[in-house]
């Protein structure tokens, strides 16, 4: 088979709907309709706009210095972004470089079209933090595409604004273009980035409703980019996937979006709250270390118990006894040890997550 399933899917599909306390999850506490507040009204269940609704790209380009409704597409989720821009650049045999540990479907993407795929690892001695010396042996003749994810999903690092800028540099002198995942960009604890596609043509931003407002359900994602040749050959791509958005989530979107700032503070309180928590228990555990995030909703902190080789039974323990849901370190091809914590919950809901934690912890290793 060509394209393959993603582990990390394949864990939220067998223990996702079958837990109560989901602390493994990517993105701030998911909203109910009611919550919302939307009148939908007599609004027409028709076909969308290809592009995505005029006033929808009007409400994201928004959020980019210079650039209009034209810059944008909206799209199924950050994954059909994804998908569609590494479609389009990317042909096989070329060499894209991915930033590690990620989001499984930015690199299995690449890996499913032929291309030949490059790790840019992060690495936990050096805080999760990119290194733009690395990046640059990296890069091939043949390189067409770099995909970097930042605030990073699943580690919490955070590059600096000059940081990207050297990012963006490099991508211009090698005349390769930069896919720039920012879903978090909103959820940055300090130094928010600007949107990455207004800073150059050779830039690629994607995000999505689905992480910083709580909206996963819609599956309403974005890309955004000066270059519009992009623009039409994803637009050419998705028309043969999903042809238009639904238009029930476009509408929440712009609801919401018109409202943006009171939903980011709104969640960075409640983020700042849950993670003061986690923070103060993992201070406690002598079994747990971690990187403390600097953005987000996850974390990525590793089991450090001398002897203790087998963290797949605290894993599965934690989900089939104590009803509780953390991701793996193998699901994004990472040393099983660490495990993707997120702490975008409700406060209780992490809380009695934390503790069952510990409960599995106690009975595997002890």
């Amino acid at each position: 088979m060509w394209f393959k399933r993603m582990p990390l899917e394949e864990w939220f599909d067998k223990y996702q709907y079958e837990v109560e306390y989901d602390i493994g999850e990517s993105a701030v506490k998911f909203l109910t309709f009611d919550e919302l507040n939307i009148d939908l009204g007599d609004m027409p269940l028709r076909y969308g706009y290809h592009l995505g609704r005029p006033d929808l790209r009007e409400e994201i380009a928004k959020q980019y210095d210079g650039l209009s409704y034209n810059d944008i597409i909206v799209t199924t989720g950050a994954s059909e972004a994804n998908f569609c821009t590494v479609s389009a650049l990317c042909k096989p045999g070329d060499h894209v470089i991915v930033e590690h540990p990620n989001y499984p479907s930015l690199y299995e993407v690449p890996c499913s079209l032929g291309c030949e795929l490059t790790f840019f690892s992060l690495k936990y001695e050096n805080n999760f933090r990119p290194d733009i010396d690395e990046l640059r042996k990296l890069i091939r003749p043949n390189t067409k595409l770099i995909s970097l994810t930042h605030p990073n999903n699943p580690t919490g690092s955070v590059m600096f604004v000059d940081e990207l800028q050297e990012y963006i540099k490099l991508a211009e002198e090698n005349d390769i273009y930069l896919m720039f995942d920012e879903t978090y960009r909103k959820l940055a604890f300090r130094n928010e980035l600007p949107g990455a596609a207004s800073l150059s043509d050779k830039v690629i931003s994607i995000s999505s409703m689905s992480k910083s407002y709580g909206l996963p359900g819609i599956r309403t994602g974005w890309l955004a980019c000066r270059d519009n040749s992009i623009i039409d050959d994803v637009l050419a791509i998705r028309e043969q996937l999903t042809i238009t958005n639904s238009s029930i989530s476009e509408e929440i979107a712009v609801q919401v979006l018109r409202k943006k700032e009171e939903y980011i503070s709104r969640a960075l309180e409640h983020v700042h709250r849950n993670l003061s928590m986690v923070n103060q228990w993992i201070g406690s555990m002598a079994m747990i270390e971690w990187i403390k995030p600097e953005a987000g909703v996850v974390a990525f902190p590793m089991i450090i118990t001398e002897g203790f080789h087998d963290p797949e039974k605290v894993y599965r323990l934690l989900a089939e006894k104590y009803k509780t849901f953390v991701i793996p370190g193998r699901c994004f091809e990472m040393d099983n040890k660490h495990f993707r914590l997120g702490y975008g919950g409700t406060y209780e809901e992490i809380e009695e997550g934390l503790m069952n934690l510990e409960k599995a912890l106690d009975e595997v290793v002890s």
